[in-house]
């Protein structure tokens, strides 16, 4: 009897360092293809999306993870840095109107917050919703800490909201009511004056907004393109690290005993038939001249196969028969009563190392 050679066990441990590597880079490149996926899906719902500032304020934060996108969100800084200033001068040639107003000698009503209680407007909250001074506005104007006026179109609504709010609790025949009035249409004409100059920085800052977002768009596609070319990429190379391990294993395989193959040819027989019929496919894998017929028994000659197919049928019906043993142990079936076993035992030949089995092959 042929002694038992050594397992193969020692030989292993290089192939499963091998593949636990290929497991890890395998699952870092499916992150990355979902992430690469998610952007492209979500491309035009950021486009229908983009408000003004917002995207730009976005993209700022995923600056650390898209490196891509640096130079172009630099830019839209600089650029928002730009426009910021140019607000800036709009609204100190704003505040030399609000000083013409605020001078005017009916303008006094409107410097400071209405004194509620001491005139006993008890109603005046009831109508006014939003009360408006200039005090406060000046106010607003001066703050430092981010709670002050972004635009010039802010200030300009809150000047009239101070108006409107007297016209509307007083009425038209109160003194303060006209004062409002008139204060409002000289407020007006003033406001025409700056007005085209407001409209233009406004078209501007859309333009420049809408240039900055189409940068990062681009920079965004280029840098996922070149992610999506890097995947690829790797792929490739794991595909070739697959076929250089497929090589060794076949080199490294030492041939099955005698006994070893007696006992591969008698597990084969105890198969599910699903199993058997994969069992086949392992064969033809990589035997091509290995055709089961469809209508006859198959003759399977274990000696006639590769080393390589040898070891793949073992770990295969080792698994397989382990898997069956779970299912039928659920069943209440036992594992040794196999019907297939039975078809398929008088066409075994338990003294050599081929035989027939009769599973009728899948078309």
């Amino acid at each position: 009897m042929d002694a038992d050679p050594p397992q193969l066990d020692d030989h292993l441990e290089p192939f499963r360092v091998s593949v636990n590597q290929i497991l890890t880079t395998v699952n870092k490149l499916e992150k990355q293809v979902t992430e690469v996926e998610q952007f492209y899906e979500s491309t035009d719902n950021v486009q229908g999306n983009n408000s003004k500032g917002g995207s730009l304020a976005k993209e700022k934060g995923r600056e650390k993870h898209i490196t891509g996108t640096k130079k172009p969100l630099q830019d839209a800084s600089h650029t928002e840095a730009s426009s910021a200033k140019r607000m800036q001068e709009l609204m100190r040639q704003f505040s030399t109107i609000l000083r013409q107003i605020t001078q005017h000698k009916w303008a006094w009503p409107f410097m400071d917050p209405v004194d509620v209680e001491g005139l006993g407007l008890h109603d005046y909250y009831e109508i006014i919703d939003k009360p408006m001074d200039f005090g406060t506005i000046k106010s607003k104007m001066e703050a430092k800490d981010g709670t002050g006026y972004n635009n010039v179109r802010e200030i300009y609504a809150d000047v009239r909201l101070i108006f409107k709010n007297a016209m509307k609790y007083n009425n038209e025949k109160n003194d303060v009511h006209v004062m409002a009035k008139t204060l409002l249409e000289k407020f007006e004409e003033k406001w025409l004056q700056l007005l085209p100059k407001v409209a233009e920085e406004e078209k501007r800052q859309l333009e420049e907004e809408a240039q900055a977002q189409l940068d990062i768009q681009l920079a965004l596609e280029t840098t996922y393109a070149n992610k999506a070319k890097d995947i690829s990429t790797e792929l490739c190379e794991i595909d070739m690290h697959l076929k250089s391990l497929k090589e060794m294993v076949i080199q490294q395989c030492r041939k099955l005993s005698t006994q070893e193959k007696k006992m591969l040819m008698s597990a084969l027989g105890k198969l599910s038939l699903e199993n058997l019929y994969r069992a086949l496919d392992i064969i033809a894998e990589t035997n091509p001249m290995f055709q089961p017929s469809s209508t006859e028994d198959v003759v399977l000659d274990l000696d006639a196969q590769s080393d390589y197919t040898l070891w793949r049928l073992k770990a295969f019906v080792k698994d397989s028969l382990e898997e069956q043993v779970k299912v039928n142990a659920g069943a209440g079936i036992n594992p040794n009563d196999n019907p297939d076993d039975k078809k398929n035992k008088k066409r075994r030949d338990s003294g050599d190392s081929s035989g027939k089995t009769n599973p009728k092959k899948k078309k």
